[in-house]
């Protein structure tokens, strides 16, 4: 199932939907196969977004537990930790940090018992085109990952098996 990514009419807005593989028995799809979602992303650029979430019943603690997940984040940590990053400049930074909140479920009935309740903490790296991220819901099992893999098909820009980032 492809991801569409649309960039927002706000700035450090992004978004799209994406389709999981399998759906629990008790599900009623309303399309073959597939849980589909629509999701909106915050890209964190220090002004618009900063590190700290301040929503979707986030702390700081929750974020900082998260964000260190990826290793990219070390070096920027102990600025986060006074201010957020707000005093971060991340225009030259190899990687893009995101939270992805799904929003709803495009083709499921309301029989499923299937939650989007929680986000995921998203980071992208600019030299591989690879997105992992870690997925928060205080009601859920901690830490569920998502590792997407970048394939060049002679395509500007990454491509993935399931999404095309432009």
């Amino acid at each position: 199932m492809p991801v569409r990514v649309a960039e927002a009419s706000a700035p450090s807005q992004l978004s799209g939907s994406n389709g999981g593989q399998t759906a629990p028995p008790a599900c009623t799809l309303l399309s073959v196969g597939q849980v589909v979602t629509f999701w909106e992303g915050e890209i964190v650029d220090t002004k618009n977004y900063t590190f700290f979430t301040g929503k979707w019943e986030a702390t700081p603690d929750d974020d900082i537990r998260h964000w260190t997940k990826f290793p990219s984040f070390s070096a920027l940590l102990s600025q986060v930790e006074v201010d957020g990053g707000k005093s971060l400049d991340l225009s030259n930074y190899p990687y893009i940090f995101m939270r992805w909140k799904e929003q709803y479920f495009v083709n499921v009935g309301t029989d499923c018992g299937l939650t989007i309740a929680g986000f995921y903490y998203v980071c992208f790296s600019c030299s591989d085109g690879s997105i992992n991220g870690f997925y928060y819901d205080p009601n859920s099992s901690p830490f569920q990952k998502l590792e997407l893999k970048s394939t060049n098909e002679g395509r500007s820009g990454f491509s993935f098996s399931s999404y095309e980032l432009r």
